[in-house]
């Protein structure tokens, strides 16, 4: 069963969190309890495919699915058709102490497809289970990846129709190229004159805006999400934490109970979420690392215990990290208080009308137990992708150079030797302008088209290009709405002609 944050709504099943995405007076669902394995359930997920892994963590928490229920929604999502790889997320040894965890296997080469490839799937389901008679419409912000990710989900899913809202000029001329050739007869994407926050606020305002909710629900629409605030997203990426360390064990790099360490490039702060619910499961997990880049509002959080988003918001080589306003830091403070809503309540309440709020020193001191913070400049994103490459002949696409580059500064700070999983969350290709930039200069990249690129790269790091990505300016552009960050209500009403 699952709670709001904020005390504020009662409790839900698993399918109707799902379905309704996020709490409708406001807040986010969390499971009221979380399940604890022990170190003998543990070991005896040892030689586990990802498909079996991920049907027996997801039933943990499904109460109301069958077995068949998910296991057939596991299989239609991770198999070789979606995924170019047959471990889905293979780990890859970068030294003695550094392994990469791939989450980019999946069809549109980001970590996202690891989640949205299975939530369709289980948004159907709890639809069905509601006996919902209403069209689903599913709003989506992104900053580039999500929704790509989302829209090849969620496509041509009877009873649900998707709309995508991105930062216009936000996001590399290959997201934008992703989003706008999707096809489907359910799939609308929005270009917005505003940066991710503006889609994300906008979006979560039309959740919590009760009254025209019911004025959609009159129509014959009901609201849903696919972002990493519905708990149907979020829960598929926990299993990746559990897969990477039995990878570990299976290949005789840690012992059993052995703790070791991940490093995660952090935007809206879900995937780092995700990793803090496998340790809380009894994953062996020594220190979590927030690795975030120049929009650094968690590093300086974690460090200060201040949230502050009265900043400036930079525009960087890792676009889908260009985040002010962390969403799931919400569940994380819920549960690092005693899972105290009112305190949630006042904090965010305090971040919405002032854009600050300031944790007490307990709460501080317990999160840095566990989770450790640092940031990476645009200088030392591109330096490290170049160093790598060059140390171990590997190539990171800009996100999880930010990983790189924060563990190496932890590293250096700690003297800590823990075995470490920097989490990759994009091929290479996806970001090539900036990578090749990284490896060759400037000079190899001023002037020329960002397909073009695309071999250039593929040809200088003898990998091949990610299907997902090949041929994209030869498809027709399908989505060239554009709208201003205050017209996203309109928008809605002009797709769904209300």
């Amino acid at each position: 069963m699952y709670i709001s944050t904020r005390d504020n709504y009662g409790t839900v099943s698993a399918s109707t969190a799902i379905k309704l995405g996020m709490v409708p007076a406001g807040g986010l669902f969390v499971t009221e309890k979380i399940s604890v394995l022990s170190p003998t359930e543990l070991m005896s997920l040892q030689g586990k495919s990802y498909q079996e892994l991920a049907a027996k963590i997801l039933s943990l928490y499904l109460d109301d699915f069958t077995k068949e229920e998910i296991e057939s929604s596991v299989q239609r999502a991770y198999n070789g058709r979606q995924f170019g790889h047959n471990e889905i997320a293979p780990l890859q040894k970068l030294d003695e102490n550094t392994y990469i965890l791939e989450l980019w296997h999946g069809p549109t080469a980001a970590f996202k497809d690891m989640a949205l490839q299975i939530m369709p799937s289980l948004l159907a389901l709890s639809v069905k289970k509601a006996e919902a008679k209403k069209e689903v419409v599913i709003l989506v912000a992104t900053s580039g990846d999500t929704g790509k990710a989302a829209l090849e989900g969620f496509k041509n899913v009877p009873g649900i129709k998707i709309i995508v809202f991105y930062p216009y000029q936000g996001v590399s001329k290959i997201q934008e190229l992703q989003m706008s050739t999707t096809d489907g007869n359910n799939t609308y994407v929005v270009a917005v004159k505003g940066n991710f926050d503006d889609c994300q606020y906008a979006v979560k305002e039309i959740f919590g805006d009760r009254s025209y909710n019911t004025e959609l629900e009159n129509k014959g629409y009901e609201l849903s999400s696919a972002n990493s605030i519905n708990w149907g997203r979020l829960l598929p990426q926990i299993v990746y934490y559990f897969h990477a360390y039995l990878n570990l064990l299976k290949h005789g790099e840690i012992k059993d109970g052995e703790k070791i360490n991940f490093v995660i490039p952090t935007g809206n702060f879900g995937n780092i979420l995700a990793g803090w619910y496998a340790y809380k499961m009894g994953l062996p997990i020594h220190k979590l690392v927030c690795a975030s880049n120049e929009n650094k509002v968690l590093t300086d959080f974690f460090n200060t215990g201040v949230y502050d988003k009265n900043r400036m918001f930079m525009q960087t080589s890792s676009p889908s990290m260009d985040i002010l306003v962390s969403s799931n830091l919400e569940r994380f403070l819920y549960e690092m208080v005693g899972r105290d809503g009112t305190r949630i309540s006042g904090w965010m309440n305090d971040l919405n009308t002032k854009g600050v709020f300031r944790i007490d020193n307990k709460t501080k001191q317990d999160i840095n137990l566990v989770l450790a913070a640092d940031f990476a400049d645009e200088e030392e994103t591109l330096a490290t992708i170049k160093a790598v490459f060059t140390r171990t002949g590997y190539t990171l696409d800009t996100h999880t150079a930010v990983g790189a580059a924060v563990y190496q500064k932890y590293r250096d700070s700690t003297d800590d030797l823990t075995k470490t999983v920097i989490v990759a969350t994009a091929s290479p290709f996806k970001f090539n302008s900036s990578v090749l930039r990284a490896l060759r200069g400037e000079e190899a990249v001023r002037g020329k088209d960002e397909c073009l690129i695309l071999e250039e790269l593929s040809a200088l790091t003898k990998l091949p290009i990610h299907r997902g990505l090949r041929d994209l300016d030869k498809r027709p552009i399908l989505h060239t709405r554009l709208c201003e960050k205050s017209g996203i209500k309109k928008a809605i009403e002009d797709i769904l002609q209300i």
